[in-house]
């Protein structure tokens, strides 16, 4: 499970989500670098894991919207808290990279 909410397009659609259901290509437009396919599949896992519902609405081309549940919305939270915490780390993080980068290419050398 949390392999699932973990990964990155997950944690994305939630921050989406958290506020008001979107649209599948509301959610794509909404998250920069995601593929069709890969959308396809997060969606998917996350409705088989009772985080968001689907709802199709018979048109053409048929509507289908995706908002959180009940459990979605208890996990969007800390997952905002965990996007927090990331944007405030983030020089400190990108600095930690970089001397370590540094050191393995060294030792590569």
């Amino acid at each position: 499970m949390i392999g699932h909410i973990g990964d990155k397009w997950t944690v994305m659609v939630i921050i989406l989500l958290r506020e008001r259901g979107h649209r599948f290509n509301e959610l794509k437009r909404g998250i920069d670098g995601i593929s069709q396919r890969m959308l396809t599949l997060t969606l998917r896992n996350m409705e088989r894991d009772g985080l968001v519902t689907r709802t199709v609405t018979p048109s053409i081309p048929p509507r289908v919207d995706y908002e959180l549940t009940k459990i979605g919305h208890s996990l969007a939270d800390p997952v905002r808290a965990l996007g927090d915490w990331a944007f405030e780390n983030l020089r400190t993080i990108a600095a930690a990279q970089a001397s370590y980068d540094a050191k393995v290419s060294k030792q590569l050398v």
